[in-house]
């Protein structure tokens, strides 16, 4: 078992073609150790352990990708690829930390508001994605990684689709140094439509849809 050096918390906004009732705000993907995946294939998913959580769950951390009927396949995923591993941690050693801590930090970070305050909201005209960048670095004091969906055929604009913030083993927030083209668990891990996400180019004007279309 690998104890990580840091910890990735995600935030994640879903294609509306590929969903489920998405969501119009930035919901949670995932809290993930930064080099180690399925720790402890024993240790399975129980939504029992989380049942406290679960109208908090359905809200912030929404499966939008299987059916109704279905839902908790995204947790049972995010914990047995990632959270088996966080659990080397005390204060993420059970499902129940491991998802009322995600619950927390998303809370904490409240990225909504902050892109709110920062005059960066959902619009039909496109952002410089160095300004995106700045906002949320002044506001933080960290640097976060986002990524995007590039631009479609016959378009200029790429799609803010997922940002994450990097935090030390002892939950403090860190820059966020991964490269592009980086192989750790920090990638993307998500295909919407055709199209895989990976880290913004900054030349690219940057859309910044309510829902990803």
């Amino acid at each position: 078992i690998h104890t990580a050096n840091t910890l990735c918390f995600c935030f994640l906004q879903m294609n509306a073609n590929d969903c489920h009732d998405p969501p119009k705000y930035w919901t949670i993907h995932g809290l993930w150790p930064d080099r180690a995946e399925d720790c402890n294939r024993t240790w399975h998913f129980n939504v029992t352990e989380i049942k406290d959580l679960l109208s908090d769950m359905r809200h912030y951390w929404p499966d939008v990708l299987h059916s109704s009927l279905n839902r908790t396949q995204f947790w049972k995923h995010e914990w047995e690829k990632h959270g088996t591993c966080a659990a080397t941690l005390e204060v993420l050693n059970s499902q129940k930390k491991y998802f009322g801590k995600a619950l927390e930090l998303y809370q904490h970070i409240d990225l909504n508001g902050c892109l709110l305050k920062a005059g960066i909201k959902p619009s039909s005209s496109y952002y410089k994605m160095t300004a995106i960048k700045e906002a949320l670095t002044r506001f933080y004091g960290v640097t976060p990684k986002i990524q995007c969906l590039p631009p479609e055929e016959g378009e200029k604009a790429q799609t803010i689709g997922q940002i994450e913030f990097c935090f030390t083993k002892g939950l403090q927030l860190v820059n966020c140094t991964a490269l592009e083209g980086e192989s750790n668990p920090m990638q993307a891990h998500l295909k919407l439509g055709t199209s895989e996400l990976s880290v913004c180019n900054d030349t690219l004007p940057t859309y910044y849809p309510s829902e990803v279309q």
